[in-house]
Parts: structure tokens; sequence; C-alpha cells
């Protein structure tokens, strides 16, 4: 049995040793007490209780104006406002306490300049040094401090350019007036901006547009500064000098010199297509007429009012047989004869093929996607448009019509008047009513579509092959429909696999499986959420955003990532980082390695899930 003494003993160790985990380590205890020394010069009149010192805690016994989380117990807020403080600022020490987020100096006589190494505080969100000394520029680092919301340096002889802060997407207060700055106004995100003012201080040029957020009282004392809001307009820009007379005259019969040529070249350029729209014309003419004395009296006739996409083949005469009406209502009545003569309107163009908007007999408009070069028979594409046909899904556009010949193969859908998901989010028409609720609704359709169709044409080997932002229409109800499902083949776009994922080396794109076509689905798939997340458009395949927003993470600036109007609008940034994640996973360089579209619908249905339930208790509260 311990004896009582023991006990006690034990009970101050390990109290000690709870007290020494939830307090700041020694390294940083050091660096305070440097921070203050440099600081102070010994201008306080440090009582029993002001702390400070490196034989007591910062938490856990109340330094004069420090403040900390109640949990781990880190320094999270300094406050030494009005403490008659005259020395320097040593950013590199008071940025060892790793929590600071409030840092606030305000009304002291500290000099001297505001070192880079401010930056270093990763997440101080308030920075006031309003009424002291400091001089000399501003540093740049200031824009890494991506966590910043407030920034007061008003009343001190701050000189230089004012830094770039647009990176900074969640600032709301910037204020330094009644400095020594100079330059241009950089462009801040002033429609974010909540205080904003730069008055009194030596800036010149036109005021940036604020968006009608500020008034002049912002931007008074700068005689330099013009523009809207001050009421002195900016003087036009002065011309260019005019160059010596003699340069001015050998200049001017270049000018003249290059116009003749460039003259002759586009004439020769006429005339040759000039000639070969005449020999191809005569072509065309002979080949018509050989084909009508070949033509027996009982053959169809060629339409006299063709579309655009009319098939001028041999087979013409057989292309009823070829047009295969799948079940849907309104095309009980079709005919490709009245296709070919309905009028046709090109509404896009790609590698792969085009597109056309057809207004059918009674009014019906339908969407044609005629395909080219698509090496494959009629037995296979039979096989295959059933297939997708028999996959029925509310998300997933329905096929009505196909039909195949060996020139060329069309699909017939439905049109949605509401285009495509692309123009909805890169539009200004479609940012404004595009908000956070709408985006993962779309992303939680389309996930759970593609997972369907992954999992009923697993066995068929058809993926979707060309998934990306164009494709997600929009019906009347701006819900999501993935169009153009399965109109890859995998053995005839292996090159396109290959260029749109990164992680397969083209040396290897004849080993290229069915499974990681559907891979690439999920990759593709992926890049539409990086769209969604960040509003940012696709270039080429997708792979630059991914590497940017790969990038912009490992920097640990994720804030950086997500659209700006999601953020003013107040969507909920841990309900965005977990799509992310999910979008990360979804293009990662291995295909192996990514889920499959089971996985991810279930993820962010989930996601969608929990932001309906907070949506609800918020209106229910209010």
């Amino acid at each position: 049995m311990i004896p009582v003494t023991k006990w006690v003993i034990l009970s101050i160790f390990f109290h000690m040793l709870l007290v020494l985990s939830n307090s700041e380590t020694f390294e940083v205890r050091q660096a305070l007490v440097k921070f203050m020394n440099e600081i102070s010069l010994g201008n306080i009149s440090k009582d029993v209780n002001f702390g400070w010192n490196l034989s007591s805690d910062p938490c856990t016994n109340n330094w004069e104006g420090i403040a900390c989380d109640t949990g781990n117990q880190h320094v999270k807020h300094i406050v030494l406002d009005q403490k008659n403080l005259t020395g320097i600022l040593d950013a590199a020490s008071v940025c060892e306490a790793t929590s600071l987020a409030v840092l606030s100096l305000n009304e002291n006589k500290i000099i001297g300049l505001l070192p880079q190494e401010i930056s270093n505080c990763r997440r101080l969100t308030h920075l006031y040094l309003h009424g002291n000394k400091f001089s000399g520029s501003l540093p740049s680092s200031l824009s890494r401090l991506n966590n910043l919301k407030r920034l007061v340096l008003s009343d001190n002889a701050f000189s230089g350019q004012l830094p770039d802060m647009s990176r900074i997407s969640g600032l709301l207060t910037f204020l330094a007036e009644r400095n020594q700055l100079t330059g241009q106004i950089p462009n801040f995100d002033f429609s974010n901006l909540v205080d904003f003012n730069v008055s009194y201080n030596n800036l010149t040029g036109p005021v940036p547009d604020v968006k009608d957020h500020f008034d002049s009282n912002s931007f008074l004392g700068n005689p330099g500064l013009c523009g809207v809001p001050l009421s002195n307009t900016c003087p036009p820009s002065p011309s260019p000098p005019p160059p010596p007379v003699s340069k001015k005259k050998k200049i001017s019969f270049l000018i003249y010199l290059g116009y003749a040529i460039l003259g002759l070249i586009i004439i020769f350029l006429l005339a040759l297509k000039l000639f070969k729209c005449i020999r191809k014309k005569k072509s065309k003419s002979t080949a018509l007429k050989d084909q009508t004395k070949n033509n027996s009296p009982g053959e169809s006739k060629a339409p006299g009012n063709r579309s655009e996409y009319s098939i001028t083949s041999p087979e013409n005469s057989m292309f009823s047989a070829s047009f295969e009406i799948l079940s849907s209502p309104m095309a009980n009545k079709l005919r490709f004869e009245d296709l070919l003569r309905a009028p046709a309107e090109l509404i896009g163009k790609g590698r792969h093929g085009s597109v056309y908007k057809v207004k059918a007999d009674g009014g019906v408009t339908l969407v044609v996607k005629r395909i080219r070069g698509w090496n494959i028979s009629k037995d296979d594409i039979k096989k295959r448009m059933h297939g997708i046909h028999r996959m029925k899904h509310p998300h997933v556009l329905p096929l009505i019509a196909f039909y195949s010949s060996k020139q060329e193969k069309l699909i017939v859908y439905k049109y949605q008047q509401n285009d495509n998901l692309f123009k909805h989010l890169h539009s200004s028409q479609g940012s404004q009513t595009f908000d956070w609720a709408s985006r993962l609704g779309i992303a939680a359709s389309v996930a759970e579509a593609l997972a369907y169709m992954h999992e009923g044409l697993q066995n068929d080997d058809i993926p979707h092959g060309n998934l990306k932002s164009t494709n997600i229409l929009l019906n009347e109800d701006m819900e999501a429909c993935i169009s153009e499902y399965g109109l890859m083949v995998n053995n005839q776009d292996q090159s396109f696999v290959v260029q749109s994922d990164h992680s397969i080396r083209e040396d290897d794109s004849v080993a290229i499986s069915a499974r990681n076509a559907f891979k690439m689905d999920v990759y593709s798939f992926g890049v539409i959420l990086l769209e969604l997340l960040t509003g940012k458009p696709v270039q080429a395949s997708g792979n630059y955003l991914a590497r940017w927003v790969n990038s912009v993470v490992r920097e640990e600036w994720t804030g950086e990532v997500f659209d700006k109007s999601l953020i003013r609008d107040g969507a909920n940034e841990e309900r965005m980082i977990n799509l992310l994640q999910v979008a990360l996973k979804c293009i990662n360089p291995s295909p192996d390695a990514r889920p499959n579209m089971k996985e991810v619908a279930l993820i962010i249905n989930s996601i969608k899930e929990d932001d309906e339930k907070s949506l609800s208790i918020f209106s229910s509260e209010v």
C-alpha cells in the first residue's frame, strides 16, 4: 500500500505534467520575452503581475495583454495598446507563437520598419498598428497573410507603394490614412471590403473602381489622385512624341509597302479559293449526273431543302433503313427525310463532331450530334445505343434516335433550353444566380447519375468518355442532365484519354483498359468539381486547373481556391473544403488511387444532406 505522502507527490507530478502539456513551449516563451525586450526597451513599469519572463507561463500565469485559447492554452491574442512602447517590432520572435490571431499595438511610440517576417504569423486575422512611428515601405509579405481580416496602419510614417492585397480574399478592413504612401492604389476586392481609407498620403493616378462602396472621404488629401468618387477628373493620357521627320517618312514607306504585299497575298488566296470552288462544283455536277443516270425510277430522290448535315453518299437511297427511333413519345412520327429537310442551326463544334439545333415537324426542337471518323460497325453502334438507352436515369439525357453509315453517325436528343453548365458558370448572367446550393445540387446529381451509368454499363465497357461542363445540360427546372454519354469508343479514343489524363504515359496508350477509361470519367468529374468550387474555366483537358489547385493547397492557401462569389454569399467553408477533398481524390495522378463513382456519390450526398439540415435549422431559428 502506497503511503499518503507518496499519493500527494504523484498527484502533484501528474498535475504538473498536465499543465506543461497544455502550455506554451520554452522556445515560444523565450521568443515572446525577446519580443517584449525589443519593443519596450525597459520603459514599461513591470509590476509583480506583469509576467513576460521565463519563470512563468503566458497562459496559466496571465501575462499582461495576452489571451489564450481555452483548449490548448496557446497564445492567441496580444493586445498592448497605449503602453508607451518605444522600441522596434520583432516580428520574427512574436510569430513564434503559431496560434497568434490578433496583434494590437495601437497608440504607442514604436519606431522602425514593419518586418517582412510578419508573414510568419500564418493565422493572423487582425493586425492593429495605428498611432505609432513606423516608417519605410510596407513589406510585400503582407499579401501572404491569407487569413487577414482587419489591417489598420493609420497615423504612422509609412512610405513607398501599397502592396498588392488582392490575394487576401477575406480582407474586410484596410485603413492607412495619414501616412506618406506614394504611387497608385492597387486593385483591392472593393466588393468585399467594409472599411477602406487611404486619405492624406501622396498617392497619385486614377482611383480604381470602388463599385460605389466608398465615397470621396476615403481618398481625400491626395492631390495626385483623380477620378470618381473625387471631384477632379483625370487628364487624358499624353500622346507619344512624333518621330523625327526622316524616320517618319521611312516608316510610312514601309507601311505602304506592307499594305501592298498584303493586298497581293489576299488577291492570290481569293483567286486560289475561287478556282478550287469552281473545280469542286464541276466534279459534284458530274457525279450527280452519273448518279441520276444509275438511279432506277422507283428510287427516292434526294431532298431538295437539306440541312447542313445532310448525307450525300451513295447510301442515300438506303438512309431510312439505317435510321432507328428508340422509344420516345415525341419521335413517334419522326422520319429521317423530315429531319434532313428541317432547318438546322450549328450550335457547337469540336474535334469529334458538330452539334445542331433542329426544328422538326410538329414544333418539336431536337439536338443532332453529328460524329465523323467513328470507326464502329452498324451492329456495334446498335448494341451500344440500345445499351445506353436501357439505362434510364432522370439526370442522363435520353436518346431519341440514331443513324449510322460508313461516312458518319447521327445521334438525336431532346433540346434543353437552359444551355450547359459551362455557360452558366462562366457567363455574367449565370453568375448572379448560381449559388453554393445550386452548385452542390448539380455535383450531387451528376455524381449519382454517373455512378448509376457506370454500374449498369461496366460489363459492356461503355464509360462516358468525354465528360466536361459543356456536356452537362440544364433542363427547364435547372436540373443537371449528362449528355453525349458513351459517344467515345475506348479503342478509338485512346489518344484522347492519354492527353486528358497526365498520369498515363503515351507509350502505354495501347494498353489502356476499359477500367482506366471509367477512371478517366472519375478524373473528368473531379475537374468539373474544381470548376464548381473555383469558378475558373477549364483550359484544354483540365490539367492546368488541377495543377493550379494542387499547388495552392500545398502552399496552405486553401481559401484562395474558392470562387469569391461563394465566399461573399456566405457559403459554408467546411463543406466547401469537404467537396474540394473529394475533387482532389478524383484527380489523383494514379488511376488506381481514385475512388469509383458510387463512393464519390455517397460522399457528396452526405455533404448535401448536411448543408440542407443546416439551412432548415437556420430557417426555423429565423
